[in-house]
């Protein structure tokens, strides 16, 4: 079994520091890397800003330079394939057996799952979805409590 087996669609953008905006606290996702060519900004979060802030003092990355630069160029970004041993070697650390479908990707799902109390518009908007449709689709999964309490909170017409 590869990696590619355990983590079908896996992919990590190539960030780069120049998409860092610290002191507006957000990210741009540029349109080229994004296969709808949607470009757009995501806010961060404090936790995201801290560890943004103390990477930059420890690489001193500026610029054009990527945020996860490969080890012997760090002109490029990260390989997929060392990304993709990240996530086995996090999977390992924290006793989780691998899980088809489990990956980056994965936390894309579990985010639009875990914010389905938002307004779509607003989902779409964080999560940098070009199309509702694909959130309700492809992202969304509602579970057995979220459906129980939707029936409980629904109005009792008393006749």
């Amino acid at each position: 079994m590869t990696l590619d087996d355990l983590l079908p669609g896996f992919w990590l953008p190539p960030v780069r520091w120049s998409d860092i905006d610290l002191e507006a606290g957000v990210v741009r996702w540029r349109a080229r890397h994004e296969k709808t060519g949607y470009e757009h900004t995501t806010p961060l979060t404090a936790e995201a800003l801290a560890a943004l802030e103390e990477a930059r003092r420890i690489s001193q990355g500026t610029g054009d330079a990527p945020l996860l630069p490969a080890r012997r160029d760090p002109s490029v970004c990260v390989s997929r394939s060392l990304a993709r041993g990240w996530w086995v070697r996090a999977e390992v650390i924290a006793g989780l057996e691998p899980k088809r479908g489990r990956g980056w990707h994965s936390l894309r799902r579990k985010f639009a799952t875990d914010l389905m109390d938002l307004p779509l518009k607003v989902l779409c908007e964080l999560g940098g979805w070009k199309n509702a449709q694909t959130v309700l689709r492809c992202y969304q999964k509602a579970d057995e409590g979220q459906l129980r309490k939707a029936l409980e909170s629904r109005r009792r017409v008393r006749i």
